[in-house]
């Protein structure tokens, strides 16, 4: 049993190195190099083309037949591609590592700040809109409501009316009067000017709407197919620089330099392994799991701009939660608030007097008070909160960006790994010329040193200590 899992893992083992090999290289010695290569491609194809089904399917809105008729379309063109042309395989592998460089950095804090312009602002932007209207609304009420108390006033009166007229009956004389109250409030100016702040908030409102809609849809749409563009943009230069220019990242030592390094020691000429201390800093190994101080720099520098955006983000998304707090808090205490109560009493004595000797009191009383609201409830704004449907997504993104910042140093080294296992030639040609830039500087150094010794050695104070002896300067001396 344990021999047959030990075979079958060095045949597990055999079968993946040739499929990478395959992959990398455009040696095709038999079929079943030829096989594994079509199977590897077939995989890479499928996975990058159900990144585009995604697209269509969820950002697009296409329908599951035209998305699936694209998708096949595009994965059939990219297998044959693949099979075709070793620099495309080598464009799609560095496509799936460069979601861990700072270009899809970029690209999630775009679409993290799109997310949270277009939710958290939207939302603060309704929430004032929301505010605003419960004003206009509970104007309007108090225009309906503001006579209500003249009626008060008017049954006052005419009870007055009435009491008063059954003193000028004297039998005699009788004195009629007729008291007639009309209340009117002149409301034209002020049922216009209402009408204007509503007319300008709803046009300013749709505005704002019709905006924000253009560039969520905007964005959703074209962002993500401009992104996978400048993407392929920047890999594709990436593969030029690293084919045509020898200095461009060229400073760590891979396996393939310790290969070249033995070999010129094996014949005889000059070699540079091991390195100095100093040399290790300036050219250190790949793979290497240990951080260096320069990829700790890196990944601070890789760090920034995520911190930057996230204390943005919970700006506006504090700012949108206080908000939604304020009204909140003002509706429910409006809610609360009883109607204020206007007490008004009215007491009528009347004394009758016979020669001035008073020989009968009549004290009538009536109740004419009122209510007065302050803020109507059917006019109260009732707020939204978006926090959750925000950090959600936000904390998905961050979580993406932490790992990638923790990986950006390791990456760009993968990255070179991967171009130089598929242009074999020019991975020997840059190993060379790095050879030569480290015997370079060696022997440069040394000459320095040479020099710096002869120069001393000529110096009258290294032979005659006593007789000449540098001079101090008289304030270190002091």
């Amino acid at each position: 049993m344990l021999f047959s899992w030990i075979t079958l893992k060095q045949s597990l083992q055999e079968t993946v190195s040739l499929a990478l090999d395959a992959f990398t290289t455009d040696q095709r010695k038999d079929w079943r190099r030829t096989l594994l290569l079509i199977v590897t491609c077939s995989v890479t194809s499928l996975l990058l083309s159900s990144l585009l089904l995604l697209y269509l399917l969820f950002t697009l809105d296409y329908k599951l037949s035209v998305a699936g008729g694209i998708t096949g379309c595009f994965g059939f063109l990219l297998t044959s591609a693949f099979l075709l042309s070793k620099t495309v395989r080598c464009l799609g592998t560095l496509f799936v590592i460069s979601v861990f460089m700072k270009k899809s950095r970029n690209l999630l804090l775009t679409a993290g700040t799109s997310l949270v312009v277009l939710k958290n602002i939207r939302n603060t932007v309704e929430n004032l809109t929301r505010l605003v209207r419960s004003m206009i609304c509970n104007l309007k009420a108090k225009k309906a409501s503001i006579t209500a108390p003249f009626s008060n006033y008017i049954n006052m009166l005419k009870w007055i009316g009435s009491l008063l007229k059954g003193v000028t009956d004297l039998g005699v004389v009788n004195l009629q009067s007729k008291l007639k109250v009309s209340p009117r409030i002149e409301s034209e100016n002020f049922e216009l000017k209402l009408s204007e702040a509503e007319q300008k908030l709803n046009e300013t409102v749709k505005n704002a709407q019709a905006l924000m809609a253009t560039v969520s849809s905007v964005t959703e749409r074209l962002f993500p197919a401009i992104s996978f563009l400048v993407l392929m943009l920047v890999i594709a230069l990436h593969i030029k620089k690293f084919r045509n220019n020898m200095k461009y990242q060229n400073r760590f030592i891979s396996r393939k330099f310790v290969v070249f390094d033995e070999k010129q020691k094996a014949e005889g000429k000059p070699h540079v392994l091991p390195l100095t201390a100093e040399e290790e800093k300036l050219y250190p190994f790949i793979p290497s799991a240990r951080p260096t101080t320069r990829e700790g720099k890196a990944v601070l520098k890789f760090g920034a701009p995520i911190i930057s955006h996230a204390v943005t983000w919970i700006i506006f998304i504090t700012v949108d939660a206080l908000l939604y707090c304020f009204i909140d808090f003002v509706t429910k205490k409006l809610s609360e608030l009883k109607p204020f109560h206007v007490p008004l009493m009215i007491s009528f004595k009347g004394v009758a007097t016979l020669i001035g000797i008073p020989f009968d009191e009549e004290t009538q009383e009536k109740d004419f008070s009122y209510s007065v609201t302050l803020f109507e409830k059917q006019c109260l704004p009732e707020p939204e909160l978006l926090l959750y449907n925000s950090l959600f997504p936000l904390s998905a993104i961050l979580l993406t960006l932490l790992i990638m910042a923790l990986m950006a140093a390791k990456v760009s080294q993968l990255r070179l790994m991967v171009c130089e296992r598929f242009f074999a030639t020019t991975g020997d040609t840059r190993v060379e010329y790095l050879h030569g830039k480290i015997l370079r500087r060696r022997f440069k150094l040394r000459k320095e040193n040479d020099c710096n010794l002869k120069s001393f050695i000529l110096k009258p104070q290294f032979w005659c200590p006593m007789l000449f002896r540098p001079k101090c300067d008289p304030q270190s001396a002091a």
